[in-house]
């Protein structure tokens, strides 16, 4: 089908304010680019208990945390979340409403990482912090009412693929045990050669040069086959936990998406995948201007209260 009309008419108007592509700016300017981008865009607000904003302390410094509460009593399950950005972009503030949404629907705590970003920080830093975290939360889950026995993760573009690689990890590691992966347009592998870049790589919010950009950034020679880095290559996905993949039709992310999902169903793990028609990547971050986001967190927030036992 044709791209949303609200989705084409939102594009349109974040061109009309001009400016250099992402990919040919420094990493600063283009954090503040992205930031300013962001901001002009209108979203669903909902309404919550808390949003705290918190640190902690890894062996390789400071991760901030921001929790959020949703009203009622507890114990609540718990969504570790991790924003997109291309693993050199983005922060709390691009994932707040989101994960007020999901905390207030799915009647669960969310944990949004602020994990290090390339290229000061190169992989495999995001991972490090990504899956410290998920320990930390297990850990600590008690103190804001969480349930320890009912964590996920999830995440968006590059935090997809932090979500993939850190619930990897927990199975070779043997813990924390999760009960669900919530996995947002992924990038779950760097060689772009799949028929949605071919389609889709040129324009409508995310281009092949950006991604070719953000790889540049985060990854060095050799690294893009390594499963920390490209989860759809690691040679074993038995006893992870369910997934939900969302894929948008427009979006060069698709199809790699779609693999991961059959691939998981390869190795005997449920996952359900569904395709946003007419949407494009980034499209859940556009609610309050386009009605198709809003339905589509709205039923994301309905496989996470199924997941949860919440519903």
């Amino acid at each position: 089908m044709p791209i949303d009309p609200q989705v084409k008419s939102l594009l349109q108007r974040l061109e009309s304010a001009g400016g250099e592509p992402l990919y040919k700016l420094s990493p600063e300017a283009a954090r503040r680019v992205l930031a300013a981008s962001r901001a002009s865009i209108k979203e669903v607000v909902s309404s919550i208990a808390s949003a705290e904003d918190v640190e902690i302390v890894s062996p390789a410094g400071v991760i901030p945390l921001r929790v959020y509460t949703p009203a009622g009593p507890g114990p609540f399950p718990i969504l570790v979340f991790f924003h997109g950005g291309g693993f050199v972009l983005g922060d709390l503030e691009m994932v707040d409403q989101m994960c007020r949404f999901f905390s207030d629907k799915a009647q669960c705590l969310v944990i949004s990482v602020a994990y290090r970003l390339a290229p000061e920080h190169k992989f495999p830093a995001a991972v490090e912090d990504a899956f410290f975290t998920l320990k930390w939360v297990a850990e600590n889950a008690a103190k804001w009412s969480g349930d320890q026995t009912r964590i996920a993760v999830g995440g968006e573009s590059a935090g997809g693929n932090l979500a993939t690689v850190a619930a990897q990890i927990a199975r070779e590691a043997g813990g924390p045990s999760l009960v669900f992966q919530l996995l947002i347009y992924p990038v779950v592998r760097f060689d772009f050669a799949t028929p949605s870049y071919e389609e889709h790589g040129h324009s409508n919010n995310l281009t092949t040069e950006e991604m070719n950009w953000f790889k540049e950034q985060y990854l060095d020679n050799e690294q893009e086959r390594h499963p920390h880095a490209s989860p759809m290559f690691a040679p074993d996905l038995t006893n992870l936990p369910p997934a939900l993949v969302i894929t948008a039709e427009y979006d060069p992310l698709r199809d790699e998406g779609e693999e991961y999902a059959d691939r998981l169903r390869s190795f005997g793990v449920p996952a359900a995948c569904i395709r946003y028609q007419g949407m494009v990547h980034s499209f859940l971050n556009y609610s309050g201007e386009v009605e198709a986001s809003k339905k589509a967190l709205e039923e994301i927030s309905r496989h996470l209260r199924q997941v949860f036992g919440t519903e």
